[in-house]
């Protein structure tokens, strides 16, 4: 079981740095490019199979849906990089949660 939790928890780490450099770096293009950095470096060191495929739906899925969320009012950003209505970084930081999403299960089941 603690082993599981510890395998989760890494998993998480690139998540966790992603949404700590959120307040640090204000520039949205400069966050995306760092997260693209930090995606890239975490699946260079761990890739499993369709891990890119899951990548690119969560990226469609999510951008899709907080646009539908901010068009209908049930959110708002102070960051309007993407559209004129969210951060551009924030697809991003989807994308790869699917990712760790995907893997969390794996190590549950």
């Amino acid at each position: 079981m603690v082993n599981r939790l510890v395998k989760i928890l890494i998993q998480a780490i690139p998540i966790i740095l992603m949404i700590i450099l959120i307040p640090i770096i204000e520039n949205d293009y400069l966050l995306a490019s760092i997260y693209l950095i930090i995606i890239g470096g975490a699946l260079s060191i761990k890739y499993e199979k369709r891990d890119y495929i899951f990548l690119i739906f969560g990226f469609c899925v999510i951008s899709i849906s907080e646009y539908l969320f901010i068009q209908t009012g049930v959110e708002s950003f102070n960051r309007k990089s993407l559209l004129g209505v969210m951060p551009i970084w924030l697809p991003f930081l989807w994308a790869y949660a699917f990712i760790a999403i995907k893997r969390g299960i794996d190590i549950i089941r």
